[in-house]
């Protein structure tokens, strides 16, 4: 079709309908469609037209993607990232080279593992008065320490005690243990979602204290996210937005035992 124009599209964390309506649209049109097969599935291709020209990037340098977006001036080309573009995508360098070379871009954003790992657990990663912050990071050190800024190490958010999401530390198990004890106590509760919404999904439910051994016996390196915190295991207070003796600006304040939902009628359903 050729419009010329790079979507950057979240593919989401793996299942093809955990795609956005968005993304499945620019997926279908697509002429070129560039992909990570160690990271997105590859049933979420089947969103493209039999014709489209696929590039695996898992062993492209980003040299290699940019010489694609080169060779197609005027393709509609699909860069298909895991989850959602807005983390770890390597994104920044590809819009910096899109605009030195007046290429037109967009960002599709896409459904992200944490909140996929969140719905694996079946937890929410907010509590009234447990946690009311959610921290995202990953543990420095190893052959990306140069990358880490300074004050941003998981010991550091550790003592923060809110909720923590920890990215692309599963193959470090004892020292993410060491630095998450450095803030929470031993038996804070600890899960770990690999490969959240794939066919071969695992959920490890465990403790801060017990996260090494879990990790350890499971063999999980890649593809894994680590939830930490004390709104994991469902404690804090009811939340207010319901709350029928609390008022906002959609609904008055009720006695107990009242209710104020009323069913919307069918000729009133309908959006301008």
């Amino acid at each position: 079709m050729g419009t010329g124009l790079i979507s950057f599209v979240g593919a989401g964390p793996g299942a093809p309908d955990l795609l956005t309506l968005r993304a499945a649209d620019r997926l279908a049109t697509a002429d070129v469609v560039v992909w990570a097969s160690s990271l997105v599935p590859t049933a979420v291709l089947e969103h493209c037209r039999d014709d489209v020209e696929l590039h695996d990037s898992a062993g492209m340098t980003l040299e290699d993607v940019l010489a694609v977006y080169t060779a197609h001036p005027d393709a509609a080309i699909v860069r298909l990232h895991s989850g959602d573009v807005s983390l770890y995508s390597a994104l920044t360098e590809q819009i910096s080279w899109c605009t030195s070379h007046h290429r037109v871009f967009e960002i599709v954003p896409g459904v992200g593992s944490l909140a996929a790992a969140a719905a694996a657990a079946g937890v929410e990663l907010t509590a009234p008065e447990v946690a009311q912050s959610a921290v995202l990071t990953r543990l420095g050190g190893g052959r990306t320490e140069a990358s880490m800024p300074a004050g941003e190490s998981v010991a550091g958010f550790a003592r923060h005690g809110t909720t923590m999401a920890i990215y692309l530390s599963a193959g470090r198990p004892a020292a993410l243990r060491e630095e998450l004890l450095t803030g929470y106590p031993p038996h804070t509760p600890a899960v770990v979602v690999a490969k959240a919404s794939w066919p071969d999904e695992t959920v490890i439910t465990t403790t801060v204290d017990g996260l090494a051994d879990a990790l350890t016996a499971s063999g999980i390196r890649t593809a894994a996210l680590v939830l930490v915190g004390p709104a994991l295991s469902g404690a804090g207070a009811r939340s207010r937005l319901y709350d029928p003796t609390y008022s906002h600006g959609c609904r008055r304040r009720s006695l107990p035992g009242t209710t104020t939902g009323r069913a919307i009628p069918a000729a009133k359903r309908r959006l301008p």
